[in-house]
């Protein structure tokens, strides 16, 4: 067996990021730019009225003077012909400031009698309430760098500057094989020694979360032939191959070799950690292969702890849905050395509380949990204050 850091670091040296695709805009929400993208337009492209109100010449007004109201411009239009010393528009948010005025004032502040405007705001300064041309990012500027993760409002400013597709680090293709004779699809009757499968609801759920809603799916019996059937197909259409249960070493257990079988290279089998032990990873060409322990709390926690960072670096996401603080701990905890132990916790108060129910087959527990806490390989007894590692969800 290897460590869990020996096997996360083996995972990072053999996975990268995907080649980059172009994406429509409006999809690549969650993806990470493949490229610097620059303006091709002036933000705004105009002088623009932040305010609905009047716009105006500043040094042709007085105070206690009125100005004649000679027109208005609204949103998506401009005004006709040219202004004169000593006029004003009505003007609306959004609206183009005609070129020979300056300064708008906010139609709180005026009062208006026979189309004369006179201004009470003592507080207005020459330019007030104009957006001025480029003010937001001037054509040729950067807009976001690359490596930059596309937030909603990354969306909306890049559609602002007029972009419609960008170059994009892809969601991998992932698909999940289920394995076990035992399995049964939750809604139908269970006869004696069956259970309900739940690892590929949990799985989905996760992943969903992510950001990846086509997951495909597949269950394949205890039998050799035809779990390298599933295997072979699904190996020829995946960035990452998820595969639930038979990695142990029990006389079902036929993952390993069918996996050698179909070209794949193991990089490590068994780690030295407690839920999970059996974790199996491998390769073939630039594919990554999972061989997830098929009890339900190993499967989660072998997904957040090794799945959950190769996700992100085939994305070239910098971030993760899996935050690492450091926080005390409330309760007592022994254990053996010899294994890094994966606690289900919950977070809060500033401080870290291990869950009853650790069980790797207890789903109940991690229902409630939203964090794990990280025991070191070599810790043996744990006290109230002590400060953990913690893994957020």
């Amino acid at each position: 067996m290897i460590s869990v850091g020996e096997a996360k670091d083996i995972l990072e040296k053999n996975g990268k990021a995907l080649t980059p695709i172009v994406m429509p805009l409006h999809k690549a929400v969650g993806l990470v730019l493949a490229e610097d993208i620059f303006a091709a337009v002036d933000v705004p492209g105009f002088n623009q009225s932040a305010m609905d109100g009047y716009a105006f010449r500043f040094d042709d007004w007085q105070e206690n003077e009125n100005l004649i109201i000679a027109g208005m411009v609204q949103a998506g239009s401009v005004l006709e012909g040219e202004l004169k010393s000593k006029q004003a528009v009505r003007i609306f948010t959004g609206a183009a400031v005609p070129s020979e005025t300056d300064t708008v004032v906010m139609q709180e502040k005026v009062v208006i009698e026979d189309d004369k405007l006179l201004i009470n705001d003592p507080l207005l300064e020459k330019g007030g309430n104009v957006r001025l041309k480029g003010g937001e990012i001037k054509h040729g500027d950067l807009a976001l760098p690359k490596d930059t993760k596309l937030s909603p409002a990354g969306i909306g400013f890049l559609a602002g500057i007029g972009i419609k597709e960008v170059l994009v680090y892809p969601l991998p293709r992932i698909k999940l094989v289920i394995t076990g004779n035992e399995l049964v699809q939750p809604g139908l009757p269970l006869q004696n020694g069956q259970v309900y499968e739940s690892n590929s609801y949990a799985l989905s759920a996760v992943l969903q979360q992510m950001g990846i809603q086509n997951l495909s799916i597949s269950f394949a019996k205890d039998n050799m032939e035809e779990l390298k059937s599933v295997l072979e197909a699904a190996l020829q259409e995946v960035d990452i191959l998820l595969i639930t249960g038979g990695v142990s070493v029990g006389d079902y257990d036929f993952v390993a070799n069918t996996l050698a079988d179909c070209g794949v290279e193991k990089l490590f089998h068994k780690i030295k950690q407690k839920p999970g032990k059996p974790l199996f990873a491998g390769k073939r060409n630039d594919q990554l292969i999972f061989g997830l322990p098929g009890n339900p709390s190993s499967v989660l926690t072998c997904f957040y702890e090794y799945v959950v960072p190769t996700i992100a670096q085939m994305m070239n996401a910098k971030t993760s849905i899996i935050q690492k603080i450091n926080l005390p701990l409330s309760n007592v905890y022994s254990k053996n050395a010899g294994l890094t132990h994966f606690l289900k916790g919950h977070c809060a108060n500033g401080k870290v509380t291990l869950l009853t129910g650790q069980e790797s087959y207890k789903l109940s527990s991690f229902a409630t949990a939203n964090c794990l806490v990280c025991l070191a390989e070599n810790g043996t007894h744990y006290h109230a204050g002590d400060i953990v590692e913690v893994h957020l969800f």
